[in-house]
């Protein structure tokens, strides 16, 4: 008896060359001006004012790019900073994370479902997702998303009326095909204050003096290692003078439990119940 023919494997797909990452956009539109800096970060309404700093963060970056030769800047990382920031700013992402957080947590509907045995033992009929909509609405959450948003607007702000503005000082100091001038940055350094942040800006001086240096550097290499060393400057820079209001959007999430225990025995026993007076 002979053997069935052996399956036939499928044919191999052809490799698909990957594409490098892109750089980031250069341009030969004038960079951003200092003025025009200045009126967006003086700009009232923050949804706006967010749009528009994003906007000039990317228009920075690609200003800087076509001076250096290419590679990623601060302001092109700031681009992406910002426009996340600007969901937190219009209350897009919280809400998001908190909605998919709750929706299906193990311990969430178990404590939900307590919490409903807890009432219908006091004869207080409440069902699981009933206590999960009022725990909702005892926790506030768009008061929580309004706290948070006025916080990032603000750091938002904070930054770019910072570190845009001297972005904007340097590119003019700069223009796209002069030779780095000594007397120049060293003008320029003078103007930031001395000293560790988040009062001064030494970190600042430092950085913008290794993207004078990216001007004039022909080695490649040592170009992208100045580059970057000069972004993790302003990077850290930028995280120190932030760190307040990094810490309150972060804990604009976290509602104090006291109250919302309260609110959510009120909500769910009434007024009338001797429990909720208790409270």
């Amino acid at each position: 008896m002979s053997r069935p023919p052996a399956p036939v494997p499928p044919p191999v797909p052809p490799l698909v060359p990957v594409a490098a990452p892109a750089e980031p956009p250069t341009s030969t539109a004038p960079a951003p001006s200092l003025a025009q800096v200045e009126r967006i970060a003086a700009l009232a309404d923050p949804r706006l004012r967010n749009l528009q700093i994003t906007q000039c963060y990317h228009e920075l970056s690609a200003a800087l790019a076509a001076r250096t030769g290419g590679g990623a800047n601060w302001c092109t990382f700031a681009t992406w900073a910002s426009k996340q920031a600007g969901q937190t700013i219009r209350q897009e992402d919280l809400a998001r994370a908190l909605e998919q957080a709750l929706a299906g947590s193990p311990l969430l509907l178990q404590a939900a479902e307590a919490v409903a045995r807890a009432a219908r033992a006091v004869r207080v009929g409440r069902t699981r997702d009933e206590v999960l909509r009022q725990g909702w609405a005892a926790v506030g959450p768009a008061a929580m998303l309004q706290r948070a948003g006025r916080a990032v607007a603000r750091g938002n702000q904070k930054v770019f009326a910072e570190i845009g503005r001297e972005f904007a000082r340097f590119l003019a100091l700069c223009p796209p095909g002069a030779q780095p001038d000594a007397a120049g940055l060293a003008a320029f350094q003078d103007a930031l204050r001395p000293g560790e942040p988040p009062a001064g800006q030494g970190l600042l001086r430092e950085a913008f003096a290794g993207y004078h240096r990216v001007l004039s550097e022909p080695e490649p290499k040592r170009r992208a290692e100045l580059l970057l060393l000069a972004n993790l400057r302003v990077g850290l820079h930028e995280q120190t003078r932030l760190q307040p209001e990094i810490a309150e959007a972060v804990g604009a999430a976290l509602p104090d439990p006291g109250p919302a225990a309260e609110r959510l025995v009120r909500r769910l026993l009434g007024a009338e119940h001797g429990w909720a007076r208790a409270w």
